[in-house]
């Protein structure tokens, strides 16, 4: 489960920021999410409690924002949805060649703080 280990790179991350910052108490981390990254958001949410039960980041609460593939065509420069990222045909004007622009993201957007 790749998902526990995205975690507690997240967790390092938000600790480190933490201390950076001179807070506490973590009150909420907000994660976008690509679907291409292949992380399932009930795995992520599953291991981030289990990192934080018994932590001083306990009752903290993850947020997660799923952002769906979508390429830009290379014919009509055209943004569309992708349903898989090797067989892409534009629904504009019918190009088979698309740059990914959206779906690799794995950021996190924002934590909320005491």
């Amino acid at each position: 489960m790749h998902e526990m280990s995205i975690t507690v790179s997240i967790l390092e991350i938000v600790r480190d920021q933490m201390v950076k910052c001179g807070v506490e108490r973590l009150k909420c981390i907000k994660l976008r999410i690509g679907e291409m990254t292949a992380l399932e958001p009930d795995s992520l949410r599953f291991c981030f409690k289990a990192c934080i039960d018994g932590s001083p980041l306990e009752g903290a609460i993850l947020e997660i924002e799923m952002v769906p593939l979508a390429g830009r065509c290379s014919n009509c420069n055209k943004v569309f949805g992708l349903e898989q990222y090797f067989s892409s045909i534009c629904p504009h004007c019918g190009g088979t060649a698309a740059d990914l622009v959206s779906g690799r993201e794995l950021d996190i957007i924002s934590m909320e703080v005491e």
